[in-house]
This record gives structure tokens, C-alpha cells and sequence, in this order.
């Protein structure tokens, strides 16, 4: 990895991943799993950071999760639109925001057609063939999730200078939030409380599998894939209110709904 620009801070952009992964995990299990439990005339009972429990289970509450997800990416997209260049933190805070949910979503499409384990699993259940539409997950998931990657990229324009546009630039600002939010969410997984089994198949599986694609989207730097290089680049400075804010985020997402809220 190329030494990291003293205009790009690292802890700042740890925290400011830390944030990012927190939301996008409750997106996902509490408005995403949750919200369709209610919607679906159900009562909320424990939430934590890899599942929801409803008293029903049914296709639209399994698919809830990965719907917000899509959803929340897309809010996220339209708001770059109208966020000034000045504001880089707060813009770089959405960008990571956005390309989570969109990579996540898609990634389950990706995992449940593969594996026919997960969310996806369990909405295609019962319908036939079988094969058939594990393929066609398979395929959608492989395909949203390019387009995913094609669209983080062409919004990481405003972070990039004309350096970081060789090949495997800009690493800084797509792995080390990768990892970060990898290790926070299989972090917190180990202390959920229904099985240690989740660690690997919810919490490793959905941060480090489902978004890998910032471990390598930069190396489609350089190619046609990539968009053009920008006029301006933004900078990442300290920032003392991400910090604390991160901080405050990791101790409640891991140590209160790692171990799952009761919520009846």
C-alpha cells in the first residue's frame, strides 16, 4: 500500500468507516429486518448485530434487510449530488455509506444463489426448479455488484488526484475502511446469542465477503472501467468529532447489540 497522503488522516478515515458500518448494519437488521417485521403484523423481539427475531417468518421479512440496504444506497447516491465539494468528510462519509449498502445488497444475492444459505436462501425457498433460481440470484447478484463497483468508483472521483489514478491508487480510502469494518462487525458477532456459527456465516461473511470489492476496485484504475480523472481532489483532515464519534459507536454496536437487545 502506498504511504497514505498527510491530506488523507487514517484515523479519520477508521472512524469515519466505524460510523458508516454501524449504520449500515442497523440499516440492514433493524429498519431493513425489522421494519418488515412490522409491516407485516409481527412483533420485534431481540435484535443484534447478525439477526433479527420476529414472531412471523415469512419471503418479506428475509428479504427486508438487503432491500433497505439497496434502498439506503441509492438515498445515498442522490445526496452526493447535492453535497458541496467543501464538506469532503461529510461527502466521503456517504460515499462509504453508499458503496456498503450497494455492495452488501448485492453480495447476498451473490451468497444466497452460490451457497443457499442466507437471506435470499430463504425468500427463493420452495419455488422450482430450484437450480434455476439459484442461478438467476447468482447472476443478478454477480451483475448488480459490478455495476456496484462501477458506480463507487465514479463517485470516488472528487477524492482522487491525478496520482492516484495508476494503477492500484487510492488504496487507503477503500482498504482500510474494508478492514475496518470487517474486523468491527466480526467483532461484535462473536458475542451475538444464538450460535458462534453466525461469526463466520453472518458477521465475516457480510463484511469481508460482501464488501470485497474495496479490496481490489481500485486495481480497475487506469482502464477503461474507471471514470476520467477529476479537475479537483478533496482532503480528509483530523477530525476530532468522527473520532469521538467512532469511539462512542464501536463500544455500544459491540458491546450492547453484539450481545443482542431484548426487545420484548
Amino acid at each position: 500500500m502506498e504511504r497514505v497522503s498527510a491530506e488523507r488522516d487514517v484515523a479519520t478515515i477508521i472512524a469515519i468507516a466505524i460510523v458508516a458500518s454501524v449504520i449500515g448494519n442497523l440499516l440492514h437488521e433493524g429498519v431493513g429486518h425489522g421494519g418488515a417485521c412490522l409491516l407485516a403484523g409481527g412483533h420485534a423481539r431481540v435484535l443484534s448485530t447478525v439477526h433479527f427475531e420476529c414472531s412471523l417468518d415469512n419471503r418479506f421479512i428475509s428479504a427486508g434487510g438487503t432491500l433497505v440496504n439497496g434502498i439506503a444506497g441509492f438515498l445515498c447516491w442522490l445526496a452526493l449530488r447535492f453535497v458541496n465539494q467543501a464538506h469532503g468528510r461529510f461527502r466521503y462519509f456517504l460515499w462509504l455509506l453508499m458503496t456498503g449498502n450497494l455492495l452488501s445488497a448485492a453480495g447476498y444475492f451473490m451468497f444466497s444463489g452460490i451457497g443457499n444459505f442466507g437471506d435470499w436462501a430463504d425468500v427463493i425457498r420452495g419455488f422450482s426448479p430450484a437450480w434455476l433460481w439459484r442461478a438467476g440470484l447468482t447472476l443478478l447478484g454477480v451483475v448488480s455488484y459490478l455495476l456496484a463497483v462501477w458506480l463507487a468508483l465514479r463517485e470516488l472521483r472528487p477524492f482522487l488526484s491525478e496520482r492516484d489514478w495508476r494503477r492500484g491508487g487510492a488504496k487507503d480510502l477503500t482498504i482500510i475502511p474494508y478492514i475496518t469494518g470487517g474486523v468491527l462487525s466480526t467483532a461484535a458477532g462473536v458475542l451475538n446469542p444464538v450460535s458462534w456459527i453466525l461469526v463466520p456465516l453472518s458477521a465475516a461473511a457480510a463484511s469481508f465477503g460482501g464488501t470485497s470489492g474495496m479490496a481490489w476496485m481500485t486495481q480497475c484504475l487506469g482502464t477503461r472501467f474507471a471514470p476520467r480523472i477529476p479537475t479537483q481532489s478533496f482532503t480528509l483532515q483530523r477530525s476530532r468529532a468522527w473520532i469521538i464519534a467512532a469511539l462512542i459507536l464501536t463500544a455500544l454496536f459491540i458491546g450492547v447489540l453484539g450481545r443482542g437487545v431484548r426487545l420484548l
